[in-house]
């Protein structure tokens, strides 16, 4: 466990170190020794906040501390803290604490405090977590696409699902699957998706990806489907992994399983978790 939060702290560390400066997602994964899509997904559980808004708002905290406390000029502040113009600075800074630039540097203004996350290890009640190791095939599926930025992606993609099953999709996309695959530094590719038949056409609208062999983890779910998928995975990167001593994360993708329909009592709901892993170094 102490490796697991030690990387972690590095990368907050890091972070810190280059407020002022440009910071790449993979310099900052590479901190914790993970790859810059599970490191999102593990920070984002972990602290409740996505890796881009933390660094946002320690900039922004930052600058409110830099304005009120010196002569400098606005444009000045906003170029150090990585904005491209004093409007846009002016426009993130009054959204964050409620006070223009300009008014931050008044005596009595009030203005918010953002403070850097701190990792500390705690021993809590023992709890039991659900799993299963399995060894897969590659598999294909096909589905219904779309990129979702790591700062948003749980709360649009509950959305995403919603409109799915009430569209005309929904009669020839049954929705087996949700599938996580990393696509760039921010942002990621999901799909709503089923098994793809070979005997089958894929239509134009679909997108077809296959699934790598492997080992994977896998991790049930039973209750109301958004909440539980959602304090799963939570518990999974800040639980599961911290206590393996046996298995990593590995690959850059991740798959949510549904081999039931909703039910009509949704604390019956079951889905699945899969991660995938290799053996710990």
């Amino acid at each position: 466990m102490n490796g697991w939060a030690d990387g972690i702290r590095n990368a907050i560390d890091y972070i810190e170190a280059n407020l002022t400066e440009p910071v790449r997602i993979e310099e900052i994964a590479a901190k914790a020794y993970v790859s810059p899509y599970y490191f999102q997904r593990i920070f984002h559980a972990l602290c409740g906040v996505s890796v881009g808004e933390y660094i946002r708002n320690r900039r922004l905290s930052a600058a409110a501390q830099a304005l009120s406390r010196s002569d400098a000029r606005v444009l000045d502040i906003a170029l150090k803290y990585g904005y491209e113009s004093q409007d846009s600075f002016s426009r993130a800074f009054t959204k964050f604490h409620g006070v223009s630039p300009t008014a931050a540097k008044e005596r009595g203004v009030h203005l918010k405090a953002f403070a850097p996350l701190q990792i500390k290890i705690t021993l809590e009640g023992g709890s039991v977590m659900e799993y299963k190791i399995v060894e897969k095939p590659c598999f294909t599926v096909i589905g219904k696409a779309r990129t979702f930025s790591y700062d948003t992606s749980y709360q649009e993609i509950p959305k995403y699902w919603a409109a799915h099953m009430q569209s005309p999709d929904a009669e020839r996309l049954c929705g087996m699957y949700g599938v996580c695959m990393s696509k760039g530094k921010t942002d990621f590719e999901y799909l709503i998706a089923d098994d793809y038949c070979p005997l089958r056409e894929i239509p134009e609208d679909f997108t077809a990806r296959t699934i790598p062999s492997g080992i994977w983890a896998i991790f049930p779910c039973r209750g109301p489907i958004v909440e539980t998928l959602q304090s799963t995975n939570r518990c999974i990167w800040d639980e599961w992994f911290p206590n393996s001593r046996e298995y990593q994360p590995a690959g850059d993708y991740s798959v949510e399983a549904y081999p039931e329909m909703p039910h009509e009592n949704p604390a019956e709901d079951y889905c699945e978790i899969w991660i995938p892993v290799r053996k710990a170094e």
